[in-house]
């Protein structure tokens, strides 16, 4: 009974705690990527060396901005697109290894900085976007659950061969 109890506990718990994960990637993304749309964070973001020479540094912002709302929606969409879930979980995974790695590579960058604190937060939303493209891909693998009120049973006009969905009653039965 207290095995049964502590499965069904340790379900619920990680269902809660993974939903939390999931959605504060969409929340930081979704925020952030919102963020790059003001003049603010475009005059203080960093400067890829591709984006700002062809968009200008508001348009660099706003480009990245974009992906980012993006890459959220996309993570959002999990119970709708699996599949495209993941794909967008993945091209987070990416996007945060990316920014990790300014922690690294980015000259005078004091590691005592909120900055350094700012962009190591990335490491665990990364480990985050990784376990979000797992659960999706495993979802986008498992056939679609046959609701009761979707199973099939033979017309009563015909000889069977024809299969038309039903519908029942709750706790009606066949």
């Amino acid at each position: 009974m207290v095995a049964m109890i502590s499965e069904i506990l340790a379900r619920r718990i990680e269902h809660i705690g993974g939903g939390v994960l999931r959605w504060s990637l969409v929340l930081f993304f979704v925020g952030f990527g919102l963020y790059k749309f003001t003049p603010q964070e475009a005059a203080g973001a960093p400067a890829f060396f591709w984006v700002n020479p062809l968009f200008g540094v508001r348009g660099g912002s706003d480009l990245i901005g974009v992906i980012e709302i993006l890459m959220g929606a996309s993570i959002a969409a999990r119970h709708v697109n699996p599949l495209w879930s993941a794909y967008g979980s993945l091209a987070t995974s990416g996007a945060l290894l990316i920014t990790t790695s300014f922690r690294f590579t980015t000259p005078g960058l004091d590691p005592q900085s909120s900055d350094a604190g700012f962009l190591a937060k990335d490491l665990t939303l990364f480990g985050a976007a990784l376990w979000s493209s797992a659960k999706a891909l495993s979802a986008a693998r498992k056939p679609e659950p046959v609701r009761r009120s979707q199973t099939l049973r033979p017309r009563s006009d015909t000889d069977g061969s024809v299969r038309r969905p039903i519908s029942r009653a709750p706790g009606e039965r066949s």
